[in-house]
């Protein structure tokens, strides 16, 4: 590939490996807030929106640790995506041991368990609404280590805290993020 990929490649690559609607939909997620951050930070948006489409495209058939993350950077180097992007989408999972120093690592690592977190909240409202989830009562989720189980509850903390940001800020950017893409996401707007 002699041109950065675009958006459209990475939604065809995702789809290409991924058809579970609820992981689809992380994908979508993730992406709204790396491009909510990168606008914030004055970086590049569509890169980053593209690197958060992309981060988990190989986990539906590849969820294990010794899988996951693991096939997909040997698929993106095969199909000649940047490498800087394959680094940066792989650092999400501390099992690669890789260095998150870039800005766009740090975001990726921050907002990736948040995104889906934030979700769970929203869905165990009664109107269901992203938009109208708020930060206290996520972080008295968070504490509650039966709601949504499977999120690491150390990585929405130091994510924040790695990208040097409150967290209640941080669930509240994310969450503004997620809103504008509600649709997609099948989540009810705010009323």
């Amino acid at each position: 590939m002699t041109e950065n990929p675009t958006r459209e490649d990475a939604w065809t690559l995702l789809n290409e490996y991924t058809d579970n609607p609820s992981l689809i939909k992380h994908a979508l997620s993730v992406e709204a807030a790396m491009r909510a951050y990168a606008e914030q930070f004055g970086e590049d948006v569509e890169s980053w929106g593209i690197i958060g489409l992309i981060h988990d495209f190989d986990y539906q058939q590849n969820p294990t640790e010794e899988t996951h993350v693991h096939v997909g950077m040997t698929i993106l180097r095969e199909r000649g995506w940047p490498e800087d992007w394959i680094l940066t989408a792989a650092s999400h999972a501390d099992y690669m041991g890789l260095a998150r120093e870039t800005a766009a690592a740090k975001t990726l690592f921050a907002v990736d368990e948040l995104a889906g977190f934030l979700t769970a909240c929203a869905l165990v409202r009664p109107d269901k609404a992203i938009a109208n989830v708020h930060a206290k009562s996520v972080k008295k989720k968070l504490k509650d280590k039966a709601f949504a189980r499977a999120v690491n509850r150390d990585d929405v903390r130091n994510g924040a805290e790695a990208l040097g940001v409150d967290l209640s800020e941080h669930i509240e950017f994310v969450r503004d993020a997620m809103a504008t893409i509600a649709d997609e996401l099948e989540l009810p707007p705010a009323e």
